[in-house]
């Protein structure tokens, strides 16, 4: 059984382009827009753990504002190394609310 809980309203995501954080239970999560796709993911980068929430989206990736580690928010993957991956949590939408599995 999933356990699906509210992490905002569709009014809060972020803009086509952009990614913002979000804190849901105990984790801050990203949600990133990457051409109008709504993906969330692990707030904290793996090179040293900068705010993936306070990135840029560059094309389909998002970039880390500390060192500019590129992700996929889609896979989590890192762009210059595929094994290095951080969690994507899957979303719903439910009326105006935006729910996340973690």
């Amino acid at each position: 059984m999933t356990n699906f809980i509210k992490l905002t309203t569709t009014s809060e995501l972020p803009p086509e382009g952009e990614a913002r954080e979000f804190s849901c239970a105990d984790k801050v999560i990203c949600v990133a827009n990457v051409n109008g796709n709504i993906s969330a993911m692990d707030n904290v980068c793996l090179h040293r753990g900068g705010p993936l929430g306070q990135g840029v989206i560059e094309g389909d990736k998002l970039v880390c504002p500390w060192h500019g580690w590129q992700w996929d928010p889609k896979t989590g993957e890192a762009a210059h190394n595929p094994a290095a991956k951080v969690a994507v949590f899957p979303l719903k939408i439910e009326n105006d609310d935006v729910m996340i599995e973690l």
